[in-house]
């Protein structure tokens, strides 16, 4: 079992950045990827950034330029900092880890950008 832990959401103007943490407990040296996925009211879940375990990572094209997915050194954060946000970044924010047979979830956090 791995448990999941965010932290850093919050109200933030257009323009303005926000830093999103991630804190895994449990089986972590079973976590092979790490990434961050959005729900806005009436949406699907989205993924927006993944890092694996060698460090390379991806984006969904809307965040590509200003937001960044990172490890910590204990590999079990991440964190993703957010600039330049924009109102359609408003949503929750939903952590995730990937083991060989199974997917965890943070219980999100909200991220409201302001016009």
């Amino acid at each position: 079992q791995v448990q999941l832990v965010e932290s850093g959401g919050g109200l933030v103007q257009t323009g303005g950045s926000l830093r999103l943490s991630c804190a895994a407990s449990g089986l972590i040296f079973s976590i092979n990827s790490m990434a961050w996925y959005r729900q806005a009211p009436g949406k699907q879940r989205e993924l927006v950034a993944s890092i694996t375990s060698g460090g390379s990572t991806d984006y969904v094209d809307s965040v590509k330029g200003r937001f960044t997915i990172s490890r910590g050194s204990a590999k079990n954060t991440v964190t993703l900092q957010m600039n330049s946000l924009k109102p359609e970044d408003t949503a929750v924010y939903y952590c995730n880890a990937g083991t060989w047979s199974s997917n965890y979830w943070g219980q999100g956090t909200q991220v409201t950008v302001s016009s």
